[in-house]
């Protein structure tokens, strides 16, 4: 079993457990807000504790632009510079590197990229996406893998699975030589692996296969939700969830709805990530009990109840929907902070109502409730 995690409950598959960091124990099955740029947009660090948050996300690729990986181990590491003293995971940044298939020439040695912000040349390897997300100081760093697009033939998934398997071992070799160069090198970080495979069980199974031979404290499933059907991310999560070892956390990269969350931590999930709750809030498309509510609709503009009755988050239970489509409508930039709190608000509650759902035995109960409420239906 992994130091780093420790199963406390299961419900089927599911698994309720702890994941230590040195800044604290995280509750899993876990949601980690993102926070790409070192912040949740709009959403000040006080309230994120005030939520429950016990985890960010935020990204390499584009810290490393901005203001610079060396700048901020300059400054402390990212958890001094950002006032945050709980935990943080930093995604290596192959995923935004993917994004920019316009910008990119990829070769054995690693990614050469422009820079989206101002088209300036950089260079990113395993070693130094490692060296990077050392200098940030994060809990959880990942590995540097290229994420795989959709749709790709079993032939270029089968390459792109291999040159991830090949950038892991540099990986951890790297980590392994250079982890203690900086103040807070003291075993305080956990590099995590990453299976690719694109849409292929049975490359899911031999990237599985290769990737934990080649051992992490925890495995991360990627190249998902990147634009293949829903039911397609779900068979490969199931390809390749039997392959990873029962004793050690498993991340799911990249998904999802608030339903899609809750699916997945049934089949044996320990953390998530998504922009979904705050990119829609920024949206005005809002999560609540009752479904997806557009709140810039115009049956909300003289609508006093509540966002969600059945919410208890500070925006539920002092304004009412009038108020929220009114700041929309007038553009302020309130209407984002406040619509992003609720949305994180109910997928961290999703997450608290799975895992003692999983404590005492009645998740299948709790998703069959969720199921008959068509959650993912418009409001």
């Amino acid at each position: 079993m992994s130091g780093l995690f420790q199963i406390e409950a299961r419900c089927g598959s599911a698994r309720a457990g702890r994941l230590r960091t040195a800044h604290g124990e995280v509750e899993t099955p876990v949601f980690m807000p993102v926070g790409t740029l070192a912040t949740v947009k709009g959403v000040p660090q006080e309230t994120l504790e005030e939520l429950g948050v016990e985890i960010l996300l935020a990204n390499t690729y584009h810290l490393f632009l901005r203001p610079g990986t060396e700048t901020i181990r300059q400054l402390g590491g990212l958890h001094r510079f950002m006032s945050w003293e709980r935990a943080i995971l930093t995604d290596s940044g192959g995923y935004q590197v993917f994004s920019l298939s316009d910008f990119r020439k990829l070769r054995e040695e690693g990614v050469e990229f422009r820079s989206h912000l101002d088209g300036a040349l950089h260079f990113l390897s395993p070693e130094t996406a490692t060296a990077a997300q050392i200098a940030l100081g994060a809990d959880i760093i990942m590995a540097f893998d290229e994420c795989t697009e959709y749709p790709a033939d079993r032939e270029h998934a089968c390459q792109s699975m291999e040159m991830t398997a090949r950038w892991a071992e540099r990986c951890k070799r790297y980590f392994e030589e250079h982890k203690q160069e900086v103040p807070w090198g003291n075993d305080s970080q956990a590099l995590f692996g990453i299976v690719q495979g694109g849409m292929h069980a049975d490359l899911r199974r031999e990237s599985a296969e290769r990737t934990v031979e080649i051992g992490f404290p925890g495995y991360a499933i990627g190249g998902l939700s990147v634009g293949e059907p829903r039911a397609l991310t779900r068979e490969m999560v199931e390809a390749t969830l039997s392959y990873l070892p029962q004793g050690w956390p498993r991340y799911l990269m990249g998904v999802g709805t608030p339903e899609e969350i809750m699916e997945y931590a049934a089949l044996g999930i320990d953390m998530m990530d998504c922009v979904l709750p705050t990119r829609a809030a920024r949206h005005g498309l809002l999560y609540t009990s009752a479904g997806k509510l557009a709140i810039k609709n115009a049956r909300f503009a003289q609508d006093q109840g509540p966002l969600d009755p059945r919410c208890g988050c500070r925006v539920c239970s002092r304004y009412s929907r009038a108020y929220l489509r009114h700041l929309y409508s007038s553009n302020e930039t309130l209407a984002a902070v406040l619509n992003t709190i609720h949305n994180l608000a109910f997928y961290l509650d999703t997450m608290r109502r799975v895992r003692q759902s999983i404590k005492v035995g009645r998740l299948e109960a709790l998703l069959s409730e969720v199921r008959s409420h068509s959650l993912n239906s418009s409001a």
